[in-house]
């Protein structure tokens, strides 16, 4: 009997059709194409503020979770009428008309390419060329414990706290952690980069046994490597909310900083986080609020300059 061409689901106002609903994506326990389409509406508010006016990449995953992927950084031409864009150049100096989600319906037609995970820019549409977010990824190197991650990532939290920044915790929905932090858009790239280097290298000194900021992965050894080019420009991080190319759809959910000493990523999945998201609600939603009052900003430290210089 051959499976349902199509179905549609509602979103934001727009009618969003998912072909191959039945197509499994993720082997494990059989979750469809059209069970990814569902979880993205149930975590539809939190996915959305991870991408929201941001550029964001089609990574697509045709044959699903285990299949293997491309890269799609310009919108296809056939697109329904109400989709939203951006124009972003890259270190190249080319140009493209990336995805700019601006509701749960955006999110959808990324699922139906086969997008699994959502992979913004750490920058809005209203300023392309300066970051609003500054990104860490934790990322252990082969046959580094979990619980060392943990670690490095609380190390980080003291750095950034000490710099009077905000760090957001996310797992990464593999093997590491990241933690986004809401940051002015006042800077370009290379000093947000600049910004990240210097925090991994304050990290790695607290830390010389279990984090390192080492570039070439002979010298890293067994430690957590900082990966701070993932502030580079074009460069991309997997969003909060995303599901992940594993087998078991694990999700890179957002934690509170008391539950990152205890968190198992293996918890946290397709299959799962809704019911947590449902329970309790969005843990990151207050990251857009994180930067401060305006006229703290305005006669505060220049904090993100601070770090570079530590």
């Amino acid at each position: 009997m051959a499976g349902t061409p199509f179905t549609e689901l509602e979103a934001a106002g727009h009618s969003v059709r998912i072909t191959n609903p039945d197509k499994v994506f993720f082997p494990a326990r059989g979750e469809t194409k059209l069970d990814l389409a569902r979880y993205y509406v149930a975590v539809g508010d939190g996915a959305l503020r991870g991408v929201f006016e941001r550029p964001t990449v089609l990574k697509r995953f045709p044959d699903g979770a285990t299949g293997k992927p491309f890269f799609q950084k310009r919108v296809p031409e056939k697109r329904p009428e109400w989709l939203e864009t951006v124009e972003v150049t890259f270190p190249s100096g080319r140009t493209a008309d990336e995805l700019c989600p601006v509701d749960v319906a955006h999110l959808l037609w990324a699922v139906n390419l086969g997008c699994l995970d959502l992979n913004p820019w750490a920058v809005r549409r209203g300023d392309v060329d300066h970051p609003d977010e500054l990104r860490v990824d934790l990322d252990p190197q082969p046959g580094v414990p979990f619980s060392d991650v943990r670690q490095v990532a609380e190390l980080v939290h003291e750095v950034l706290e000490e710099h009077q920044l905000v760090g957001f915790p996310k797992t990464s929905g593999s093997r590491g952690i990241h933690i986004n932090v809401r940051i002015e858009p006042r800077w370009d790239f290379l000093a947000v980069r600049r910004a990240a280097v210097a925090l991994a290298r304050a990290v790695e000194r607290r830390g010389p046994t279990l984090a390192t900021a080492k570039w070439w992965k002979e010298e890293r050894g067994d430690r957590v490597f900082i990966d701070y080019n993932q502030n580079a420009r074009d460069r991309t991080v997997a969003s909060v909310y995303s599901v992940r190319a594993n087998p078991e759809g694990r999700v890179s959910c957002p934690l509170t900083w008391d539950e990152v000493p205890d968190v198992e990523p293996a918890d946290l999945t397709l299959a799962t986080v809704p019911a947590r998201y449902a329970e309790r609600g969005d843990v990151g939603a207050g990251i857009d609020d994180a930067v401060g009052e305006r006229e703290e900003r305005v006669e505060g430290p220049d904090r993100v300059l601070s770090l570079i210089h530590i």
